[in-house]
């Protein structure tokens, strides 16, 4: 990558982008909120996790960019928590890992994929009957990509990393959320990818942004649309989808957040235009 990549997240601190979102459940249309945490780290070859300082060979670490993306909804009496965790390799721009949990009060589940180039070592658990405890090996696609991925390549992140006015076609497997959600085996499908030339003006809670579209679609018709700010650092100010998923930018900030967990840090959440979670116990008139 470019110093100008460096320049930006190379200063040790990570991008912490909010959104407000709109969720598609159970045949309804859910408000919600949702986090991108988006940071550089030293990551382990052969372990496939963060590489702590002293603890691994030069040779055993290369920088990856991790992307945490955290989803909270309501339905109904309950609510869901979905937490997505991927990492890109980021001098090839190819998936590491990717791993998926979800929280309700039926339950939870987890996955995880840990990228080869020949395979896809996969575990699961969950509750439900039939997907309990699994380990399985998919195959790889030659340049293929995640699903759970295309936030970090409608940022160029990512791999194929689009120039402007380009269209590729590019072998994409099912998101863990999807198969989690739908109950389904993940597949490849060969999904067209464009990033749009033309600029557009987005307005989200955030503000005005300039933006070009990042547009992914897939063979059946679906599609995911990514409204990208035209400067670095190509923030995704917006997303759409066919299923009726919606999410739209209410702050970003560069923190050190995991610096900032005594009394008090809960302050940054204001630019972002989250609140802080509080527990509220209702007392009978």
């Amino acid at each position: 990558m470019t110093g100008e990549f460096w320049q930006t997240w190379g200063d040790g601190q990570a991008e912490v982008a909010a959104y407000h979102l709109t969720m598609p459940k159970y045949g309804q249309l859910r408000k919600g909120t949702c986090v991108a945490i988006t940071v550089t780290e030293p990551f382990s070859k052969s372990l496939r996790v963060k590489a702590d300082d002293g603890k691994h060979a030069k040779s055993d670490v290369a920088p990856a960019m991790k992307l945490n993306l955290i989803r909270e909804y309501q339905t109904g009496v309950y609510n869901y928590r979905d937490m997505l965790s991927a990492w890109t390799w980021i001098e090839e721009g190819m998936p590491a890992r990717v791993s998926f949990s979800s929280q309700e009060w039926c339950g939870h589940v987890w996955s995880q994929l840990i990228w080869g180039k020949e395979r896809i070592a996969q575990v699961g658990h969950s509750y439900f009957d039939g997907e309990a405890d699994r380990q399985r090996s998919l195959y790889t696609e030659p340049d293929g990509i995640s699903e759970d991925v295309l936030l970090l390549a409608a940022r160029r992140i990512a791999w194929p990393r689009l120039r402007l006015g380009q269209t590729y076609s590019v072998p994409v497997l099912t998101s863990l959320e999807t198969e989690r959600s739908k109950h389904t085996a993940l597949v490849w499908a060969k999904v067209e990818l464009t990033l749009g030339k033309d600029r557009e003006t987005v307005v989200v809670p955030a503000g005005r942004f300039r933006t070009n579209p990042f547009r992914a679609k897939w063979p059946d018709g679906s599609w995911r649309l990514y409204d990208v700010e035209a400067d670095a650092p190509n923030r995704v100010v917006r997303w759409t989808s066919s299923a009726g998923e919606k999410a739209e930018l209410t702050g970003t900030s560069r923190l050190k957040y995991w610096q900032m967990n005594a009394e008090g840090g809960e302050k940054a959440l204001e630019a972002l235009g989250l609140n802080p979670v509080t527990a509220i116990i209702r007392s009978k008139p």
